[in-house]
């Protein structure tokens, strides 16, 4: 067999194997580990003992991240010609 018509071949089974790997990502398996999840989260809190609230500096997290991300929202996308424009040459 000629390099080439082994190269033909070798090519035609990669790509049918991209093909079939493609179309593959979502199993059986994958979605019983899904449904167990789910079921997991449904199930759990009802079993499980309430918990004590969470101290109040540790709720002002997510404020403080949620503040970081707005003022990043509005910052300039090029930072460096923002910052040329802030530092004053001495």
């Amino acid at each position: 067999m000629s390099m080439e018509k082994r190269a033909r071949r070798n090519g035609s089974l990669v790509a049918e194997g991209k093909q079939r790997a493609a179309g593959g990502y979502f199993t059986a398996e994958l979605a019983v580990l899904f449904l167990c999840l789910t079921a997991l989260l449904v199930f759990l809190p009802l079993v499980l003992p309430p918990l004590p609230p969470p101290p109040w500096l540790l709720l002002l997290v997510p404020v403080g991240l949620m503040a970081v991300l707005i003022a990043l929202a509005f910052l300039p996308s090029d930072g460096r010609s923002s910052i040329d424009r802030l530092v004053v040459p001495v």
